[in-house]
């Protein structure tokens, strides 16, 4: 049953949309033109309207359009230029030097603008030999053109047609990342279970989660008329992204001492009840993931009352037959009746009017949304060989421009240069571990590829249904190729062959010499990758670290800052909460980075998996802290809270000074807050308080010796340093 949801649930995502999108604007044009008999020119309008569809990332409408138009203007100035210039050898090695550099320097701004810069490279080695006279290639650059402009105008009408699909489908596939996220946790009620190995994968997921957050949240919030939407559907898939933000959080603000509660309550069998629910909590919001997908009315799967009533039942139990305290049993059922109550809201907002949806978080969300404005000063500060994006900029143009002129020079002819400079760009990545990882899936699906190409030219002469196939390899490429590239490369490799075959060419000699050509250019991108201004993991390892402590420090002066009585928005409590996310989600990628590196190079690979880990209790503990300190304000709290509270700070920032050349600025300073006036300890209350403060003391301090041991091991500093 799961795995026909599944199967559903792909056709209904966004990423056979996008397949859909693009196969209808590259297709088409091909269609007509051969119909037209005029296949070579319907070849190039394909690829034209390629190209500005790969460029089409997801994100909101308007900066779709930006990036389509940007990317159409640079590829036909790319194109023109090389035109002029492709008839001298020199002349065009120069030119794709400057233009690969220039174009790469593009990541600095975002992802998008990234993407746009990947695609005016890849036009220009589509045109880098000068197999065609300049009046033919001007001719040929305006049917690129055309199909690219025709692919702009396919995707700007599906998106007026159904202006939410988008938004529907991003959040769908943010719901299911949260699913995924809450089965990790239930993971930790398994008898059994490696704590260390499961507190890996939770971190992991939570990269994913927080990624496809960002995501919807351009989709949602990107303009203030999307967030004043006083439409039905996007009010409610506004409503309904918002709980399941805090559901989200409620999810990673649950941390407890796992093995404590293993050791005291394994015996009593209430852990496997505390499994089962939280399995069933993520299967419920795959049950909502698959609706919105689908276009239908949310309706409920399961009602949690009677779960939540044997588990308060059984703790109960526990205490009467056993004679102790079972507080912490109880905080996690209170935990998960709150995430139960946001399911519940969910399925409510249906039935709400618009003045009864109107919420501080989401009037205020366009604070959550990254500026996406290109900001040319930020392409200057990265002049400079610190910066990754430099590195990998002056790699990359050095080794096409060498490679263009070797290739050259040994007269391999045009689709041989084509195809080994086309293998260097798209492998060759900022990253050794990334470059390293896309050589292994571009080899092997390439070979894959040929293989499934191989056999379908052999057996099938029927040119229809050679023509299906090629819809169906582009299809199942194109939908694939933003979530799995091994599978487009598997999948795109038989289409290149059977659309050769149309044109005359022998595929088959075709195929081999480009298997050659692949494993040709995969090598050179390894090597350049490994020789040529080396981007190592290790060096990022000393800004994660000052990021990652900076925001937990930030994040816990608003405690401070609500027990002094002088508590910030929610907006900005959030906001803080957004950045620790977001410097723990990078710290913990550089570390899946590093593993993926030369044993020479993961010198810290351990201290830095403890850093991580203990990072990801500390910030659990501290998003629990500040939502039990926010429900009470000053209530039942004491100096003594301050004191451990203060404490727990000093030692973050005794952290952070170790780091050389920290910015101690971003620090919030201490000193303007005023001093607690004494209250009487409050029973209960103020001793759980305390217990957490305790806590987070003693982690703080576990992360002051896990930074000086990272620091130490990268030799940034030495043993004698503090």
């Amino acid at each position: 049953m799961r795995q026909t949801k599944e199967i559903k649930n792909f056709f209904y995502g966004q990423y056979f949309y996008d397949g859909i999108r693009i196969t209808l604007g590259s297709i088409i044009p091909l269609i007509v033109c051969a119909i037209l008999e005029q296949f070579a020119i319907g070849t190039i309008m394909s690829l034209g309207a390629l190209v500005i569809g790969l460029a089409d990332t997801p994100g909101a409408i308007s900066h779709r359009r930006t990036g389509m138009i940007a990317s159409l203007l640079l590829c036909f100035v790319t194109s023109l230029l090389t035109a002029v210039v492709n008839d001298s050898v020199v002349a065009m090695t120069i030119t794709l030097a400057v233009v690969t550099f220039l174009c790469s320097m593009l990541a600095v701004f975002n992802t998008r603008a990234s993407t746009v810069g990947v695609m005016a490279i890849l036009t220009m080695l589509i045109n880098v030999d000068a197999i065609y006279g300049f009046k033919q290639e001007i001719t040929l650059l305006l049917f690129f053109s055309l199909g690219g402009l025709w692919y702009f105008l396919v995707s700007v009408a599906l998106v007026k047609t159904r202006p939410y699909r988008l938004a529907q489908q991003g959040l769908s596939d943010c719901i299911r990342q949260v699913a995924d996220f809450m089965r990790l946790k239930a993971t930790f009620y398994q008898v059994g279970v490696d704590f260390d190995l499961n507190y890996r994968k939770v971190i992991e997921q939570q990269i994913q989660v927080n990624s496809h957050q960002e995501s919807v949240r351009e989709l949602l919030f990107q303009s203030k008329r999307s967030i004043k939407d006083t439409t039905k559907a996007g009010r409610y898939l506004t409503l309904v992204f918002a709980d399941i933000i805090d559901l989200y959080e409620q999810g990673t603000m649950a941390y407890y001492d796992y093995k404590e509660i293993h050791n005291s309550y394994a015996h009593t069998e209430i852990l496997d009840k505390y499994r089962r629910i939280l399995r069933k909590i993520a299967t419920e919001l795959d049950h909502i993931a698959f609706q919105l997908n689908a276009n239908r009315k949310l309706t409920p799967l399961y009602d949690f009352q009677n779960d939540l009533q044997a588990l308060l039942d059984h703790a109960k139990l526990i205490e009467e037959e056993e004679g102790v305290s079972t507080m912490n049993l109880k905080k996690i059922i209170i935990n998960i009746r709150n995430i139960v109550k946001l399911l519940d809201n969910i399925y409510s907002y249906s039935h709400l009017s618009q003045e009864q949806t109107e919420r501080e978080d989401i009037v205020q969300a366009s604070a959550f949304v990254q500026n996406s404005k290109i900001d040319w000063s930020k392409f200057r500060e990265n002049l400079n060989l610190r910066s990754n994006n430099f590195r990998h900029s002056l790699r990359l143009a050095i080794t096409l421009s060498a490679t263009y002129l070797t290739v050259e020079m040994m007269e391999l002819g045009h689709m041989g240069t084509y195809w080994i400079l086309l293998t260097i760009l798209v492998i060759l990545r900022p990253g050794f571990g990334l470059t390293k990882e896309r050589n292994i899936q571009r080899i092997a699906g390439t070979f894959i590829g040929g293989i499934i190409g191989f056999l379908v030219l052999i057996f099938v002469q029927d040119e229809v249904i050679r023509f299906i196939f090629l819809i169906f390899f582009f299809l199942t490429a194109y939908s694939f190729f933003r979530i799995n590239y091994i599978i487009l490369v598997i999948f795109i490799t038989p289409y290149v062959l059977i659309l050769l075959s149309f044109t005359g060419m022998n595929s088959l000699d075709i195929a081999k010499a480009r298997i050659i050509d692949t494993f040709l250019g995969g090598l050179l991108a390894f090597l350049s990758s490994y020789l040529i201004l080396p981007s190592w993991e290790s060096s990022q390892i000393k800004g994660r670290l000052e990021k990652v402590l900076v925001a937990n420090y930030n994040y816990l002066v608003i405690v401070l800052e609500i027990l002094l009585g002088n508590p910030p928005s929610l907006t900005a409590i959030k906001l803080m909460r957004k950045e620790v996310y977001i410097a723990s989600a990078n710290m913990s990628s550089t570390f899946q980075r590093m593993l993926t590196e030369p044993k020479w190079r993961q010198k810290s690979s351990k201290e830095v998996n403890r850093f991580t880990i203990l990072n990801h209790i500390f910030s659990s503990y501290a998003a629990t802290l500040l939502d039990q300190v926010n429900s009470r304000g000053q209530e039942s709290f004491t100096q003594e809270h301050i004191k451990l509270l203060r404490n727990t700070l000093k030692k973050l920032e005794n952290s952070i000074m170790l780091i050389p050349e920290a910015d101690i600025s971003a620090l919030h300073n201490l000193d303007s807050l005023f001093k607690l006036s004494e209250s009487e300890d409050g029973a209960e209350s103020s001793h759980l308080i305390t217990e957490q403060l305790q806590f987070l003391n003693k982690i703080s301090a576990d992360l002051h010796k896990a930074t000086k041991k990272v620091l130490i091991k990268e030799q940034i500093i030495h043993t004698s340093d503090e």
